[in-house]
Parts: C-alpha cells; sequence; structure tokens
C-alpha cells in the first residue's frame, strides 16, 4: 500500500471530521453574514452546525442566494434600470379615483416600484382558463411584429400546445416570438413544451437552468413565477395563471381548477414587455430594447384606469410587494378582501392583518377547501390561529381548487399577479403584481370572492381546535418548515 493509502485508512475518520467542521462552519458564517432575516440565519446556522456535512450540501444547494450576491446581479439590475426608464409618464392624481386615504399609497408605491403609476389603461377581468386562454390565443393571431410570453408553467397538454401553435403560427408570418419558461416549471411535464415550439421556429429559453439536473423541485428557489404574454406592446396580460388544461372547464369538466388573469390596453402594457425584456436579457444576453419591441412615440391611452406593475424577487427589488401590502393595510378604512391559495405571512404581515382587524377594517381571507400542495396546507391550517384572534375572519372555498391571488381594499384599490402571501414568493421567487386603482375592477374581485365567501365555509378557532391531537401536531411540525415550503 502506497503512503498516500495508507495516510487515508489510518486518519479518515479525523479527515472527515475536519472536512465537515470546516463546512459546516463555513456555511454558519456565510448565513450569519448575509441573511436578512433572523429567523432564517438562525435556522440556517443550527442546520450548519448541528449537521455540518450535510447541512452545508443542503445551505449550498437551497439557502444561498445566487441573484444578489454576484456580478450578475449587478448585470440584471441595470438591465431592469434600463428597460424600467423605457417611458416616462406625469403624475397621476388617485385621490379622484379611489379616494384620499390612497394618496399616500400612492407616493408608497412610487418609492417601491421602479415602474411609475400610468394613467389611460383599460382592464379586463378573466375569470379562469375558458376566458383567459381563447383571449390569448384570439390576442397572438393578431400579432404583426412581436410577441412575448413568460410562464412558469407551460404545459405540453391540449391547451398548451394549442397554444403553442398558435406562437408557432404567429413565427412562420414573421412574428419575433420570444418565450421564456421558468427551468423547473418547464419538467411539470414530460415532454416539456420548448421541444414544439423549438421545431415550430419560435425562440424559446429557460429561466435560471435548475442546477440539480432532472429534478423538478416544486419547493426550489428563485424560481421565475411571473405570467406575462404582450402583443405588438398593445395588448398585455398578466396574472395567476400558468398554461395548463386542468383550468379548462371544456376540458376536465367538474375537476377544473380555477384562477384570475387579467387584459391590458394602453400604457402599462410597456412596463410588462419591460419586465419580459429585462429577465429574456438576463437568460439570453440578447437586448430587446431595439425600436422593433419599444417603437418611439407616445403608447396610446385606451381607457381610464391608473395601473402600475410592481416587480419583485431576491435581487434589488425584494421586498417590494410585502411592502406594498404593508402599505395597502395600513391605509384600509372600511373593508379588505385577500384571495390567496398558499397563505402563510410572516409576523410583518400577520400584525399589520391585526392592526387593520382592530382598527375596525372588516378583513376577509380567503384559502381553497382543496389544496393541490397539502404541505402547505397543513402549515396555513397551523397559522390561521394568529389572524383569526385579531378579528380576521377565514373562509374555506368550496369545490375545486382556486389558485387565484387577489386583494382589494376599500371597493377602490385592487393588487392583482402571481405572489402568492407566503415566504417563497415574498423573498424567494420572481414575481409580477399589478396594482388598480379602479373602483370597477375592485368590484369585479369583490363580488367573485365573496361568492366563495357564500358558498364556502368558515374556519373558526373552535373548527381548528376541533381537529385531532395527532393532526395539530402535524400540521405545527410542518409549519415550522413554513420558509422553505
Amino acid at each position: 500500500m502506497d503512503p498516500f493509502r495508507a495516510l487515508l485508512a489510518e486518519y479518515w475518520p479525523h479527515i472527515v471530521f475536519t472536512v465537515s467542521t470546516v463546512a459546516g462552519t463555513a456555511a454558519a458564517i456565510h448565513a450569519a453574514m448575509t441573511k436578512q432575516d433572523v429567523r432564517a440565519a438562525i435556522g440556517w446556522v443550527g442546520v450548519a452546525l448541528l449537521s455540518p456535512f450535510f447541512g452545508a450540501l443542503f445551505y449550498l444547494v437551497a439557502g444561498v442566494n445566487r441573484i444578489r450576491r454576484t456580478q450578475v446581479a449587478q448585470e440584471r439590475d441595470a438591465t431592469m434600470l434600463r428597460y424600467a426608464t423605457v417611458r416616462e409618464a406625469a403624475d397621476v392624481d388617485v385621490m379622484p379615483i379611489s379616494g384620499p386615504q390612497f394618496a399616500s399609497l400612492k407616493v408608497l408605491g412610487d418609492h417601491v416600484s421602479q415602474f411609475p403609476l400610468l394613467g389611460g389603461n383599460k382592464v379586463e377581468p378573466l375569470a379562469g382558463g375558458d376566458e383567459t386562454y381563447p383571449a390569448m390565443i384570439a390576442a397572438i393571431r393578431t400579432a404583426r411584429v412581436t410577441i412575448a410570453m413568460q410562464s412558469y408553467i407551460f404545459d405540453n397538454d391540449r391547451i398548451g400546445r394549442e397554444l403553442a401553435q398558435a406562437l408557432i403560427d404567429a413565427a412562420k408570418r414573421g412574428v419575433q416570438v420570444r418565450v421564456l419558461i421558468d427551468a423547473v416549471g418547464a419538467k411539470y411535464s414530460r415532454p416539456p413544451i420548448m421541444g414544439v415550439l423549438t421545431r415550430g421556429g419560435v425562440r424559446v429559453a429557460r429561466f435560471m437552468t435548475n442546477p440539480l439536473g432532472v429534478w423538478r423541485m416544486p419547493y426550489a428557489n428563485l424560481r421565475s413565477h411571473r405570467k406575462i404574454l404582450v402583443v405588438d406592446n398593445s395588448i398585455g396580460f398578466t396574472g395567476g395563471m400558468n398554461v395548463r388544461e386542468a383550468f379548462v372547464a371544456s376540458l376536465v369538466g367538474d375537476r377544473v381548477n380555477r384562477d384570475t388573469h387579467f387584459r391590458f390596453e394602453g400604457p402599462m402594457v410597456t412596463q410588462l414587455l419591460s419586465v419580459f425584456a429585462h429577465d429574456w436579457d438576463f437568460t439570453t444576453r440578447e437586448a430587446l430594447s431595439n425600436d422593433t419591441w419599444f417603437p418611439h412615440g407616445t403608447h396610446p391611452a385606451s381607457g381610464a384606469t391608473p395601473v402600475r406593475c410592481v416587480a419583485s424577487g431576491p435581487d434589488r427589488y425584494i421586498g417590494s410587494t410585502h411592502q406594498m401590502l404593508l402599505g395597502a393595510l395600513a391605509v384600509a378604512q372600511h373593508h379588505v378582501r385577500i384571495q390567496s391559495p398558499y397563505f402563510l405571512p410572516d409576523l410583518a404581515l400577520v400584525g399589520a392583518l391585526a392592526t387593520a382587524a382592530r382598527r375596525g377594517v372588516i378583513v376577509d381571507i380567503v384559502i381553497p377547501g382543496i389544496n393541490n400542495l397539502k404541505l402547505v396546507d397543513y402549515a396555513m391550517s397551523a397559522q390561521l390561529d394568529q389572524v383569526m384572534r385579531t378579528g380576521c375572519r377565514v373562509w374555506r372555498a368550496g369545490g375545486a381548487f382556486d389558485h387565484s391571488k387577489l386583494m382589494t381594499v376599500d371597493d377602490a384599490w385592487s393588487y392583482t399577479g402571481s405572489s402568492n402571501l407566503d415566504p417563497r414568493s415574498l423573498r424567494l421567487n420572481f414575481e409580477l403584481d399589478t396594482e388598480i386603482y379602479d373602483p370597477a375592477v375592485a368590484t369585479w374581485i369583490n363580488q367573485r370572492i365573496d361568492g366563495l365567501i357564500a358558498t364556502g365555509r368558515r374556519e373558526t378557532l373552535a373548527t381548528l381546535a376541533d381537529q385531532s391531537f395527532a393532526k395539530r401536531l402535524r400540521n405545527k411540525i410542518i409549519w415550522l418548515a413554513s420558509p422553505y415550503l
């Protein structure tokens, strides 16, 4: 036996101990120095020190934010700022539209979002896939110059192939088409839709290629959860819907899942395209800032609604949606309605909800009666008492799973988009939401949420207590891992 092998044979326990200790200590130091949330810092330090080797490996995979800490992050921020300043806008007075209490919320948005609030927009709410996908396909078929589409999930199923064919047909008639799909979301169907699009002549890319190869990892961090479609920089779609036939009643019948999306016309469409162009540039290094994608001239007004995009993610804009939600709860005077499929607010949001309720504001929170993510649902159940004890009302929607993410304040202001009220959306994913100052849109959302309340069941402290001890213990144990769900 050569000396090196003899050394390993005799001292391998010491070597393993030393390497694991160094790795665990390094991971613990990195977590303590870089994490801004003290709970996350304590958790990761504990994992790294209590299980030095495997804890350090887990931290390397799931705990390191590779966006904010690299030179790539600086380039990403620079591209966002470049695209965000494509349009200048005059100041919009929201008080005559929504009420005086929203003037301060508009100022908050001016500081939190990289985009200005733009008037002159037309907003059309779309209920479910039966309204959304036909509207998207119709818009794609009218495209003459450009199409930009981004989605977390774009399934290779019947509706996915129909939408893909519309994109392919547009590319064949000379339209410049770009499609961006999240690398994890692309693996939700086999084979992925990317091959269909590529063979049809559509330029398609994957956002943040999965570092662990073939794993789907539904709980992976740093995903692009944004949903965007922009046609000729004049018609835009965004909201909560992925591309899946499960949302189309004509295809799946009574098993149909529900969701909400929005169609926009007007100046804010350029903001949607700016977010896409930024993400496409970051992913492919192809800049879309030329006159083909962003033609010169004032974008014509198509309506009267002030709208602004709020992009958030684990980069310069981390916490943007979190701050907007806190601001909205602070200015609420009468009624707050919230619908979220994954409701796991942090302590700051729980406190803001409690303060609003204790001020006399009616706070209604609607969550699914049937959830597609069981672990998240268990964690939600363990935390609901925190908002109930302060006067918030929680409702379980009846029927099939509802994926909508909606919020209204005082029947005049709405917040819609891709963000869930959970740690993943508020800190770990790239999300896109819109704030809309329009009583008509808020009324549409209110009617939708009120309908779910009318046909749902109220969750109370008594109903939570009626659960068996085993279920309550299970829920609390899973709730401990809620920052990582």
